[in-house]
Order: structure tokens, then sequence, then C-alpha cells
């Protein structure tokens, strides 16, 4: 269960406390001996970016900052401290712990409560023996006292909340969540958030003619879903909504061309992109964020089962277009082609697609960069540049020229769902941009969404990496109207 969030203009002298320091200015309120901040003042000067006190009635942890410029690698930094810190204060007990801030940069409390709630999350719903005694891993509730406000609080409580929900669907395997469950956990965010949620079934689908979804899912006894998520407030401030589109694909085999090793490890968490899509619209309803923000998540695994799509298929498309198949594991661009299409009908200002989608994109930035490309209006890039620094989610440009669209000719069809190995993610940009004539961006998680080791407070497993950027971009879009 997470930390529950308050704001309080006291410290008691019982409370454990987080104190945030510019260097060595411990605050007088922290009530410290001479001793005690000898001790500290020895533990920082040696190196150490925090030191921990117990006095028998509570733990004083002061963490100190490189300097209180506030800039995106100190805010950073601090967050990465309380990773560093969680095993510590988990293994404390707190009920309650306060988290201050006198000297520091305004923003510093709120960047290291996000650190410590996104570092004390864990997937144990399966563990059979996991007494209600044992689920107090962290504290109940985390004070925050200093400079903050009701406002910023309620954002990290929301943004905060998606980020873990995010990770739960990610981690959740797929013999609990298909493609018809994951649209009714859809539903029920949009109900418990204040947006609306309709949800196409197998026949719906299928009177679309959306061929990319529905090739993919021929080798599925699970049918597949297609689902619309609208936040439409009054008074948004843009006159044509914003579309995002998010990867469903809740289990991945590759299909007929199977993965194999252990490229298979971690496909249950290749409908990240839909769950992120969810946890912008969850926060931005739950924020209230004035924009008109519409939502598509098509929905299906890849399995080579049943009548399962073959190489040389050829298959027509949402918009007509036909797609001569050159890999059944490139079926992400297939089911998001149909979705940006789709997209259309709504006259977007622009469509950011999000999605784990290729190999390429990991190994060529790993786990420390989203692969980025765009054919929108560069203040859309910078925006996002900006929101990527500032919860350091960041993203890298790769170009989407025209020559890279020549890997994809097919000489059967209008288009191949695969280039060559060269510039792999670049030619899966290109495809999704044949699908539509509104601006595009398209962001590829698939380096950073999935981790095999943790990255400080993006955790192993499921990270939720990309939602926080997306809210961030989508908060920055709306104060720049």
């Amino acid at each position: 269960m997470k930390p529950l969030l308050s704001k309080i203009s006291n410290i008691l002298p019982e409370h454990s406390v987080v104190f945030i320091i510019e260097k060595d200015k411990i605050p007088d309120f922290a009530r410290l001996t001479d001793a005690e901040k000898n001790y500290v003042q020895k533990q920082l000067s040696a190196g150490e970016k925090f030191a921990v006190l117990n006095d028998y009635k509570r733990f004083i942890y002061i963490v100190s900052l490189k300097d209180k410029t506030g800039n995106f690698n100190v805010r950073e930094d601090l967050r990465r401290s309380a990773y560093k810190l969680r095993k510590l204060i988990k293994s404390n007990n707190h009920d309650e712990l306060v988290i201050s801030s006198e000297n520091s940069y305004i923003g510093a409390v709120e960047d290291f409560t996000e650190g410590l709630i996104l570092s004390v999350y864990s997937f144990d719903k399966y563990i059979t023996d996991n007494k209600e005694e044992n689920k107090k891993h962290h504290p109940a509730k985390l004070l925050l006292h200093g400079k903050t406000d009701d406002n910023k609080i309620k954002w990290l409580k929301e943004v905060t909340d998606a980020v873990w929900f995010v990770r739960d669907w990610v981690n959740e395997p797929v013999n609990h969540l298909n493609a018809v469950t994951l649209a009714m956990e859809i539903k029920k965010k949009g109900e418990e958030a204040g947006f609306s949620v309709e949800i196409f079934n197998k026949m719906k689908i299928e009177s679309l003619k959306m061929g990319g979804l529905l090739a993919v899912n021929r080798g599925s006894i699970d049918p597949p879903s297609f689902s619309i998520l609208e936040w439409k407030p009054e008074g948004h401030l843009n006159i044509n909504p914003i579309v995002l589109v998010g990867k469903g694909i809740v289990y991945d085999t590759g299909g007929l061309n199977i993965k194999t090793g252990d490229y298979m490890s971690g496909m249950k968490g290749d409908m990240a992109g839909a769950a992120i899509v969810t946890g912008a619209l969850y926060v931005a309803a739950r924020t209230g964020i004035p924009l008109h923000i519409v939502g598509l998540v098509p929905s299906t695994d890849n399995r080579p089962g049943e009548n399962a799509y073959t190489q040389g298929d050829i298959i027509t498309m949402h918009n007509n277009t036909t797609v001569e198949i050159g890999n059944t594991d490139a079926e992400g661009g297939l089911i998001l082609a149909d979705a940006i299409s789709y997209a259309s009908k709504y006259k977007p200002e622009f469509i950011i697609n999000i999605a784990t989608l290729t190999g390429s994109a990991a190994m060529t930035f790993g786990a420390h960069a989203i692969a980025a490309m765009s054919n929108a209006k560069k203040k859309y890039i910078d925006m996002l540049k900006d929101a990527g620094d500032e919860v350091y989610e960041r993203i890298a440009e790769l170009p989407l020229w025209e020559e890279y669209g020549e890997a994809l000719k097919s000489d059967v069809a209008d288009i191949r769902n695969v280039g060559g190995r060269e510039a792999g993610a670049i030619t899966a940009g290109k495809f999704l941009e044949k699908f539509t004539s509104y601006p595009l961006i398209h962001l590829d998680i698939a380096g950073n969404e999935i981790l095999k080791k943790d990255e400080y407070y993006k955790l192993k497993n499921g990270t939720g990496t990309g939602l926080r950027l997306l809210s961030v971009f989508l908060k920055k879009l709306a104060e720049s109207y």
C-alpha cells in the first residue's frame, strides 16, 4: 500500500525526520545537540551524501545536496538519495516520517518524497505467505514540511499513484491480464478519475476493418479490444484534441517468428504504452489539466497458435493501406497503425504514440533515454525535452528522413511492416508515419520500461518510465496556451 501524503506546519519532538540541507547547514529546528551536529558534519565532510542519527525516540536522516540550484541533475541526485535510504527507512518501520527542507531549493521536499515513494514500490500480490503484518515495508504516512503547498502535494500524489498502477499492470502476467481484462481495468481507472472510456469488441473492430489488430490477434484464443479514453473538461484550452496512442500487446511471443533464448522474458510488459496512456489520462483528470485529450489503446496478445498470420501475408489496414508482412514479431506497428489512422477522425492538434516497439531503440540508448521521432512542430519536442529533464525521463531524437522510408517498400503491397536490420527504430517510426497526415511524435520506450535490475528508483521489471514525462508535458502544454 502506498504511503499517504499530507502537509504539516510543525515538527514534533517525537517525529522521525528527513532533513534536506545544503552542504552542512543544519536547521536549528532539527534540535540536534552539538555532539550530533559534529557527527553529522564529520560524516558529510568525509564525502557521504547522508548521515543517520538514532536517539532512541526517533530517527533523523540528514541528506546533503550538491548545491541548491535545483537544476535537473541536482533534483535527480536527491531522488536517488531517497532510493539509497529506502532499505534503512523501511527497516525502521516508521508509522510517520517527516520530509523537511529549510535552506534548499524549492521543490526539494517533493523530489525526495517522489524518489522515496517510487523506491518502496513492490509487486507482491501473488506471494501467498505475505501476511498483513508483513506488508508494512514503508512509512504509512509521509508528512511534508517546509516549502510546499497543497497543489504540489496533490500533483505528487496523483502522479505517483499512476506510476504505481502502471507498474502493477506491466508486472501483471498475461494469464491475469489479457486484452479484454486490460480494457476493463482501463474503464475502472476512467470511473475512478473522471474520464470516459468506450471499449470496442472484436465485432466492432471487424466492422472498422482494423486489419492490423485483427491479423495479430489471429494466433490467439482471446479476442482483441480497442479502448477509447477521453478527458474533455469544460473550458479546455485547445481547439483540437491531443491524441495519445499506447501499444497494448499483453504478451508478445513474436508469433510465428517466435522469439528465442531469453528474448521472450519480460514480454508480459509489452503493453506498457497502453498503461502509460491510461496513467496520463488519469493524472490529467485527477489534477484538472485543462486540455481535451483522447487516448487510444489497441490490445491483443501475439501468439503462433490458431490461424496465426504469417510472413508474406498481405493485410488491409483501417485506412485501406495494404501491408506485406515481413516479420510477425513487428506486430506493434500493425496495431498502432490502425489506432493512429483511427485518430484522424478527431482532427488532432498532434498525436503522441508511446510503445515498447523495437530492440533497435533499446540497443541504441539502453535504459538512459527514450527514442523520439517527430514530424511535429519543434516547440512540442522542446517541451518534451524540458519535461524529460525535469523528471529525468529524457528523450533523444532520431531523424524521420524520407530516405529511411525506402526500406519499407514492397513489391506486392503498399508497404512492408519491417525494413532491414539497419536503423530499425527509425524505420518503425517511418512505418507509423505513413498512417496519418497529422503531426506525429513517436516515443519508443523499449530500452527503459522493463529493466533487469534497479536503475535507482526506476525499479527492476516494470518502471513506469514515460508516465511522468507525459504528465509533466501535458501540464506544460496547458500552461503554454
